[in-house]
């Protein structure tokens, strides 16, 4: 039964993360030229109104009332963006299609941006307040009052709304919660070592040292995720600016060693991006489709762009427009890709883990602890408790971020009353992912989270139009200065009163 289980889900999840690419890159395309290469032509603007901005009271102030912060949104969307495929993602990437996929996962990401960009916006706008005056949006908002809105859509707008909440929920389970978990367990007990508890085998393959590990990151999960939004989004606040400085400077020490490599590094990248390399890869070599699909693939994986999840945290943001928040949501796969992602693949190609002539893995590493295996050669074996301790950091917030996208998505299937019972079954799973031997679980959740994007493409496709005429509202108001009316909401009633606020 679980071989076969096993063999559908494959069938599935290459269909996904392999035709469904191709709808992602279209998408991140279509949203890039409709709008102009905003992410280009407006960089100076964007970047001043997201990392030029942090100082400002209204962007990371104090917030009163159920709403966050645009900053706190910001770093609980990266919470759960910056996890274990941004260390063992890249690193696998870079095993399996070589240097090359490191371009492909620049590209994905410079189209990713504004399928991001278009999210927020449209999370933005269509979000609306629940019986708790909070904040609720996301791609099931705007596939039901947007898609739905359309003459002759409403029932379908509606059914991939719900498609898309329950495979936001599982997906929680899995990537947001087993998956995260069981990469934090393992390597805890691969590096802190504690053989009183490691021989204590509870059965094959788990000891009583992953059993203590789950009840502890349970309880300190559970400290956070029942105190609801504002205690995810001070701990993400706190946590996620630190630990990406931490990575980030420990990743440049290492290619600061390594500096001679660094050409070498960048050589390989572009001179692999292509063009098939039948040195990598094994007898059989890596096809270029292979390069495409692995960097495509993993850079998604890493920044979710287009999966239509950290929306549903930037909808709690107290911004007014939505083309500000959608403007983080560039920074976001900004910081997350084209920052740590980079750092990660320079760190394995700089640092001698890997021959970029052969392919072949070196210094007795494997994909999985290739990163880890960097750091030993310049920091000893404080390397691998370093990257360890960065898995926790990086792993454990994502299961944060996606307490609250699978909170939203159970709300907007069942209500906010029954919400209590969601982050019950999270902390559940989150037990399950410390005692979890085989990688099947992590393969569906994967699907899961792969099946997302097809609803939330659709909607973002559908209402890119939409998109580019709140784009050029804002640009004619705040770039150009023309006296327009803002589009703040796509209900009057919210509309009115963001507006008031606007005016403030």
């Amino acid at each position: 039964m679980m071989s076969k289980l096993a063999e559908y889900n494959t069938v599935i999840n290459d269909f996904v993360w392999g035709k469904g690419l191709y709808l992602l890159l279209f998408t991140g395309l279509l949203a890039t030229l409709i709008t102009g290469v905003f992410q280009i032509k407006h960089i100076k603007h964007w970047f001043s109104q997201t990392l030029g901005s942090l100082f400002k009271k209204e962007v990371s102030g104090h917030v009163q009332g159920k709403s966050i912060s645009q900053f706190q949104a910001l770093c609980t969307a990266l919470a759960a963006t910056i996890g274990v495929g941004n260390i063992v993602g890249v690193a696998a990437a870079i095993a399996i299609g070589g240097p090359g996929a490191v371009f492909w996962m620049w590209f994905a990401a410079f189209l990713g941006m504004m399928t991001n960009y278009s999210e927020n916006v449209l999370g933005i706008y269509f979000r609306r307040k629940n019986s708790n005056g909070e904040w609720s949006g996301g791609a099931m908002y705007y596939l039901r009052d947007g898609l739905g809105s359309m003459y002759g859509y409403e029932k379908i707008g509606k059914f991939l709304a719900g498609l898309f909440s329950v495979f936001a929920i599982l997906a929680s389970f899995g990537i947001g919660a087993m998956g995260q978990i069981n990469k934090i367990v393992i390597s805890i007990v691969d590096n802190f070592k504690v053989p009183s508890l490691s021989n204590n085998m509870l059965y094959e393959g788990v000891s009583m040292y992953h059993l203590i590990l789950g009840i502890v990151l349970v309880v300190v999960a559970g400290l956070i995720i029942l105190g609801g939004l504002k205690k995810i989004a001070n701990f993400a606040e706190k946590v996620v600016p630190f630990m990406v400085v931490l990575f980030c400077l420990g990743s440049l020490i290492i290619i600061g060693v390594n500096f001679k490599n660094i050409g070498s590094a960048f050589g390989a990248i572009f001179g692999n991006a292509f063009t098939a390399n039948a040195a990598w890869g094994g007898a059989g070599g890596v096809a270029l489709s292979q390069i495409i699909t692995q960097g495509c693939k993993r850079g998604v994986f890493s920044n979710e762009a287009g999966l239509g999840s950290s929306v549903m945290v930037h909808s709690n943001s107290n911004v007014v427009e939505p083309v500000k928040q959608g403007l983080w949501g560039i920074f976001e796969v900004f910081a997350d890709t084209m920052v740590v992602c980079t750092m990660t693949a320079l760190v394995v190609l700089t640092s001698g883990v890997i021959n970029l002539e052969t392919g072949e893995i070196l210094l007795g590493a494997t994909q999985d602890t290739l990163v880890a295996t960097a750091f030993t050669t310049v920091f000893g074996s404080i390397g691998g408790k370093f990257v360890a301790i960065a898995i926790l950091l990086f792993a454990f917030t994502t299961v944060l971020g996606w307490d609250h996208y699978g909170t939203k998505a159970w709300e907007y299937l069942f209500g906010t009353k029954s919400t209590f019972l969601y982050k019950v079954i999270h902390l559940v799973t989150i037990l399950c992912g410390a005692l979890l031997t085989s990688s099947l679980a992590w393969d569906i959740s994967d699907t899961f989270n792969g099946l997302m994007m097809v609803p939330n493409l659709i909607a973002v496709i559908s209402l890119s139009s939409l998109v580019v005429k709140i784009t050029r509202n804002y640009i004619g108001r705040n770039i150009k200065g023309k006296d327009l009316k803002p589009m703040i909401s796509a209900y009057a009633d919210i509309q009115k009163d963001q507006i008031k606020k606007l005016d403030k």
